[in-house]
């Protein structure tokens, strides 16, 4: 049954609702969002975009970029996140693109577990909710927005590096990205601090 998204965390301030796309893949950036919506706002789709078909995430995007009272959407690099570790990059790109906020919001609803203070943004200043693009309906449009614009630019990559079936796994581990690697190697999108045990060299 699908959940009944909540429209804030209390009412009457502004909140944003931040989420990331693309922690698990092997190669791309991280693409992470942050999204100020109408307290009214509704539309029967919205929801954790992991939950969504790709047709109803592209229908909810325009409307979403359209009602918000701000939206932002920012990418943290391959190399990036080999510098700072998958964690930190998803929190550091949520950071960026909260900053980029207009107006800027009071409060952040963060998914998952994990954030830390910035800017003028203290620990008494957000709350992390796991599940929380299945909980608040700020959080699941930012999980739409970083998903679509990180699949977007996947497939737009995947021109450049066609081998890889980018434009189908995203960059994820599948068995034809890992042969891709195999018989190709490396290219600079990959995240060289990510490892899979099919890669891995063998003893026999």
């Amino acid at each position: 049954m699908k959940p009944i998204l909540k429209p804030y965390w209390e009412a009457g301030r502004r909140e944003a609702g931040c989420d990331e796309a693309g922690r698990g893949p092997l190669a791309g950036p991280v693409y992470a969002a942050a999204v100020i919506l109408p307290p009214d706002f509704y539309h029967p789709l919205l929801n954790d975009s992991k939950q969504l078909s790709e047709k109803q995430r592209e229908l909810l995007r325009p409307l979403i970029q359209r009602e918000a009272v701000a939206w932002a959407v920012e990418a943290v690099s391959a190399a990036e996140i080999d510098r700072l570790n998958i964690l930190w990059a998803s929190v550091t790109g949520m950071q960026r693109a909260v900053l980029r906020l207009d107006p800027q919001p009071d409060f952040l609803l963060i998914d998952g577990n994990k954030f830390r203070p910035f800017d003028r943004f203290g620990a008494q200043d957000y709350r992390t909710v796991v599940h929380g693009d299945a909980t608040y309906a700020s959080i699941a449009a930012a999980s739409v927005l970083a998903k679509t614009y990180r699949d977007d630019f996947m497939r737009e990559l995947s021109r450049e590096y066609p081998a890889y079936g980018w434009d189908r796994n995203m960059g994820y581990p599948t068995p034809e990205h890992i042969d891709a690697i195999r018989r190709h190697g490396y290219t600079p999108w990959h995240r060289m601090s990510f490892h899979v045990k099919e890669l891995e060299p063998s003893l026999f």
